[in-house]
């Protein structure tokens, strides 16, 4: 029993001291209370619980916790942006009105552009999911980097462009 208590120590400290890290207080303290037990077994009854077993309960809980945690952590990590960098949450539609946006964006930036599109807002609830889409990636610029403060005032105006078209007249064809 000594030498599979040493055993399990062994393993589990050298897999928590991986890359610098330090074994879990939980894991140091169970496998310190189940060094201190004495060798032999508890005869207090055949239906009695041995210590030994009681500790050895307590250290796998406490390595099961320390897993949960180290993978837990890698985790958010990994999901985490990377330094300097913004994670921005869309759904496909948005990122294709976005995709939609950005080439038009694009072409109206090139000097030699001459032409319409074929991209166009199919009607009122395309045209606001395509400003909600852009609201939502603006949103995501740091405040100190914004070209405008008020962002509210843009998603106003957008509003207001898509609303002028498709309410000042109804019957108007739509592109």
């Amino acid at each position: 029993m000594d030498e599979a208590i040493r055993e399990i120590a062994r393993g589990v400290t050298s897999h928590c001291e991986l890359k610098g890290g330090d074994t879990p207080v939980g894991v140091v303290k169970a496998l310190a209370a189940l060094e201190a037990l004495p060798l032999r077994r508890s005869t207090t009854g055949a239906r009695s619980t041995d210590r030994h077993y009681a500790q050895l309960w307590i250290l796998g809980d406490a390595i099961g916790e320390a897993c949960w945690l180290k993978g837990h952590a890698a985790g958010v990590r990994r999901r985490a942006p990377a330094e300097g960098k913004i994670r921005v949450d869309l759904s496909v539609n948005e990122l294709l009105q976005l995709s939609w946006l950005a080439h038009l964006g694009f072409q109206h930036m090139m000097p030699n552009y001459r032409g319409f599109e074929m991209y166009r807002f199919s009607g009122e609830d395309d045209a606001k999911e395509g400003a909600l889409a852009v609201s939502k990636l603006e949103a995501a610029i740091p405040t100190k980097e914004r070209p405008i403060e008020d962002l509210s005032v843009q998603f106003k105006n957008r509003q207001k462009l898509i609303g002028d078209w498709w309410k000042a007249a109804p019957n108007r064809l739509s592109a």
